[in-house]
């Protein structure tokens, strides 16, 4: 069996992904045709505040089985990082595809207001993305390059 589907319609290749909702919650999903991530939503008995520079797990209720080849990357949501100073703190966080325990997200509240997380609340996207495996092959010396060792900003600005 295939792990993707094409759409007629759009040119749109789908990846089928096996997956366990836990939670009282919809599957993710994308919101617009474009869209590349698929909100989170947290998955909490009680509505918990998050202290400003305190950091927390949310988990979602939820568990997936990717295939080899593929990982799950958890990243912060633009809206609530610009309004609320919210973020994932080990942005991208990684999901392997050997990883089978529920998907949580490291939030951090890097504003001076504490923040309010309701169930349910959209708290992080999911992207799945394709990733190669490298194989190392040891050198005495690499290419030169026109940037050489620079570094860290190197490069400016402007």
């Amino acid at each position: 069996m295939s792990c993707c589907t094409q759409s007629k319609h759009l040119n749109i290749i789908k990846m089928k992904i096996k997956i366990i909702n836990k939670s009282s919650h919809k599957l993710p999903h994308y919101e617009t045709i474009a869209s590349a991530g698929m909100d989170l939503r947290a998955n909490l008995k009680d509505t918990m505040t998050l202290k400003s520079l305190e950091r927390v797990i949310i988990k979602t209720g939820l568990f997936i089985e990717l295939p080899i080849g593929f990982e799950a990357q958890v990243r912060p949501r633009s809206g609530l990082a610009v309004k609320k100073g919210i973020t994932v703190i080990n942005a991208p966080g990684t999901i392997d595809a050997d990883y089978r325990g529920e998907i949580g997200v490291i939030l951090v509240n890097l504003s001076k207001e504490d923040f309010t997380i309701e169930n349910g609340e959209r708290v992080a996207q999911l992207i799945i993305a394709k990733h190669e495996r490298a194989e190392w092959i040891e050198a005495e010396t690499l290419s030169e390059t026109s940037r050489g060792e620079g570094g860290f900003g190197s490069t400016g600005t402007k």
